[in-house]
């Protein structure tokens, strides 16, 4: 067909104006010829409209038989990743010319609609250079998915990329996080008018603190595994075998964050180590009368998370950290680098004390 070629032609020598034309007469005419699909795939391409460029070709795919234009069609979707690729790499050694971009950090996945998934799965898949359903399995519904680490510079051409594809991220530098001041309360000295906490700085130094409840803009809660070390039998094993250490979970240690950030600081009060002989009597607050032998500190916590959860409620509260410390267990070496600041009687470290700290920074930066 003489049209046909003379668009193929103009595309060749890439007169995209002459291109167009001659589409336009073609999809009046014949609106249902693959060949027509194709070549106007081709036109999107070359006038940089590469998102409709590869609705088209995929479209294609699905539909067209013929082999040709099948296999055009993969061509371009190629071109179109390698281009997609070749910016983004462009865009990465670009920023890391700036010295603060070659600092080390984290892109953190938002939970995102499931209707909008499909269509952002298919944009992360050209990402991931993965299948849809794969990428799909990386969007998250509810909580954060810590998705990439490595140089700001590389993470933030990422998370541009991703914004303008609809999948909400953001990215936090390392170093911000381990700036952050964390105190150890050790116990609350007085509720109201202003509380005063005993806490405990970085250096170990013990000190009175006193500041204003409408200070706190956030609070992150969490739970943190405490390990045992158990034998584990199983007489289907080789009988060298049968016996084997296991860790297990024996308890669970409950941290609560308070943050203060006009003072660049974190009030971190766990439930292993505050003291609650000292400071205010929280069983005062309980309606009945706690019996000498259910005065325990399980008890006094609760009572303790009880007043907080009633003179801090204007502060958001952020307690989805299991689900998020989930998908940041590959990532022990990057953890490594982070300063827990919690201090629990464990036999080993447990890179749970460090995620929780990667939570709770990524919230005061967020």
């Amino acid at each position: 067909m003489k049209e046909l070629e003379e668009v193929a032609a103009a595309l060749d020598r890439q007169d995209y104006r002459q291109a167009a034309k001659l589409l336009k007469q073609l999809q009046q005419q014949e609106p249902d010829n693959f060949w027509v699909k194709l070549y106007a795939g081709r036109w999107y391409e070359g006038t940089d409209k590469l998102e409709t460029a590869e609705k088209v070709y995929r479209k294609l795919l699905k539909d067209a038989t013929n082999p040709k234009i099948v296999s055009q069609a993969r061509q371009g979707l190629q071109r179109i990743e390698d281009i997609e690729q070749n910016r983004r790499q462009e865009a990465i050694i670009q920023a890391k010319t700036d010295p603060t971009n070659q600092e080390l950090g984290v892109l953190i996945l938002e939970p995102l609609a499931p209707e909008k998934k499909q269509i952002a799965a298919q944009t992360l898949a050209r990402m991931l250079k993965t299948d849809p359903y794969t990428a799909r399995m990386q969007l998250q519904s509810r909580g954060w998915r810590l998705y990439k680490t490595g140089e700001m510079g590389e993470l933030k051409v990422y998370g541009q990329e991703m914004l303008e594809a609809g999948i909400p991220v953001f990215w936090v530098c390392l170093t911000e996080i381990q700036k952050l001041h964390v105190f150890q309360v050790q116990s609350i000295q007085s509720l109201s008018p202003q509380p005063t906490i005993i806490c405990q700085n970085e250096q170990e130094q013990l000190g009175s603190m006193t500041f204003n409840w409408q200070e706190v803009t956030q609070r992150v809660e969490g739970l943190l595994p405490l390990f045992v070390e158990s034998l584990d039998y199983d007489p289907r094993r080789p009988k060298s075998e049968r016996f084997r250490h296991k860790e297990t979970t024996q308890d669970y240690a409950q941290i609560c964050d308070l943050h203060l950030p006009k003072r660049g600081c974190i009030l971190r009060i766990c439930d292993q180590n505050y003291d609650f002989q000292q400071g205010v009597d929280f069983s005062q607050f309980s309606s009945e009368a706690l019996p000498a032998n259910q005065n325990t500190n399980r008890i006094h916590w609760n009572l303790l998370k009880e007043q907080l959860n009633g003179l801090v409620n204007h502060a958001q509260l952020w307690s989805e950290f299991t689900p998020f410390a989930e998908t940041t267990l590959d990532y022990t070496q990057f953890l490594g680098r982070i300063k827990p600041h919690i201090y629990l009687s464990r036999k080993s470290e447990s890179i749970w004390d460090n995620a929780f700290h990667l939570y709770s920074g990524l919230v005061f930066f967020k």
